[in-house]
C-alpha cells in the first residue's frame, strides 16, 4: 500500500494564546486542539504537572490462543484490559469471522470504542496496530520471506509536536538469516518512508532465538537494541510459551527511548518494561480481569511485552 503523507501537526500556540484570553486552563487549550472526540491524553497517566509530560504505554503482542490463531477465546482480551497500552503492536489479529464488524467488537472488548486500528488485509496471520490515538495513515510494506503476513505499519497522532510510527511484525522462524533478511529488508523500509526525527517504534514477534541474533544489529541503526530489557515479576525477560527464548520485543528509536520510564500498574514497578505472565504476577488484582491462568492457556503463542514513555507535550 502506498504511503499517505499528511501535513504535520499544527502549531499549539496560536490556540493556547487565544484559550488565555479566555482564562481557560493550559490543559484545557490542549483538549480543545483534536478534532475528533476519541482524543489524545487519558489525564490519568500524566504524571507531570501541567501536562508537561503524557505517559504513553506500547506493547507487543502475539497473545492469541485456542486452535485458530485468533483471539475468540479471551485470555489475550483479558491480558490487554488488565494492562490498559496506549498502543499495541499486535500479531495474529484474528477474530470471530474477521469481518470489519468482529474486528471493531473485538477493539471495543479489549481497549474501548474509542481506539483506533489498522490490521493488513489478505494475511492468514495478519499483523495490525491498535491506537488510544488517531492514526493518521496507515498500510502494510511487503515481507518477501513470507506468504501469510507483512510489516503493518501505522503513524500515529501522539500528543506533543512528534508523530510516532510504529510496525508491527512476525518474523519467521526458519532461520536467524531468513530473519536478518527481514530486518535489513523493514530498515530500508523505515529508512526511506518515515521522515527524519520522528518516533519510531518496532514491536512484535520476533522468533529471535537469543539477544544475540543479527537482526538486533541489523534494527540498531534505526532503533535502540540496548539493555535494560522488560522482564516478569521473577526477572525473567524471555516470552515464548516455554519462558525460554526472547521470542517478543518493543523497540523505539533513541529520540523516544531518552523518555523511556518505569512500567508501574498498581503498587508495582518494572524499571525496564514488563513481560506480561499470569501465573506470575502478583498480586494479580492489579492487571485485573486478567486471571493466572491466561498466560498459560492451550496455544497461548507468547507473553506480551511492555515498555512506557514518558513524551513531553510542550
Amino acid at each position: 500500500m502506498p504511503i499517505r503523507f499528511l501535513a504535520s501537526k499544527p502549531s499549539r500556540l496560536g490556540s493556547c494564546l487565544l484559550f488565555s484570553v479566555l482564562s481557560l486552563s493550559l490543559s484545557a487549550c490542549g483538549g480543545e486542539l483534536e478534532s475528533d472526540a476519541r482524543l489524545a491524553s487519558d489525564t490519568s497517566t500524566q504524571s507531570a504537572p501541567l501536562a508537561s509530560t503524557t505517559r504513553v504505554r506500547l506493547m507487543a503482542a502475539n497473545i492469541s490462543s485456542g486452535n485458530y490463531q485468533s483471539y475468540d477465546p479471551g485470555h489475550g482480551t483479558r491480558i490487554f484490559q488488565g494492562t490498559k497500552p496506549d498502543v499495541v503492536m499486535i500479531q495474529e489479529f484474528n477474530y470471530g469471522d474477521n469481518s470489519a464488524t468482529a474486528i471493531r467488537s473485538f477493539v471495543n472488548a479489549a481497549f474501548g470504542s474509542s481506539f483506533y486500528y489498522y490490521r493488513e488485509a489478505g494475511a492468514q496471520i495478519p499483523n495490525g496496530v491498535i491506537s488510544r490515538y488517531p492514526i493518521v495513515a496507515s498500510g502494510e510494506w511487503d515481507d518477501t520471506q513470507v506468504s501469510n503476513r507483512d510489516f503493518a505499519w501505522a503513524r500515529i497522532d501522539i500528543p506533543g509536536p512528534t508523530d510516532l510510527w510504529v510496525v508491527s511484525v512476525h518474523l519467521l522462524t526458519t532461520s536467524s538469516s531468513v530473519r536478518n533478511t527481514e530486518a535489513t529488508n523493514l530498515v530500508n523500509f523505515i529508512k526511506s518512508k518515515v521522515p527524519a526525527g520522528s518516533f519510531i517504534a518496532i514491536g512484535g514477534d520476533f522468533n529471535s532465538d537469543s539477544r544475540s541474533e543479527a537482526l538486533f544489529s541489523t534494527f540498531s541503526s534505526v532503533v535502540s537494541t540496548a539493555s535494560p530489557y522488560p522482564a516478569d515479576k521473577n526477572g525473567n525477560g524471555n516470552t515464548n510459551a516455554s519462558r525460554a527464548k526472547p521470542y517478543d520485543h518493543v523497540l523505539v528509536s533513541s529520540n523516544l527511548r531518552a523518555y523511556q520510564t518505569a512500567t508501574v500498574l498498581g503498587s508495582s514497578s518494572f524499571s525496564g518494561g514488563l513481560v506480561v505472565d499470569t501465573r506470575v504476577y502478583s498480586p494479580l488484582s492489579e492487571i485485573s480481569p486478567a486471571q493466572s491462568g491466561d498466560s498459560g492457556a492451550t496455544n497461548m503463542q507468547h507473553m506480551a511485552v511492555i515498555k512506557d514513555f514518558l513524551v513531553p507535550v510542550p
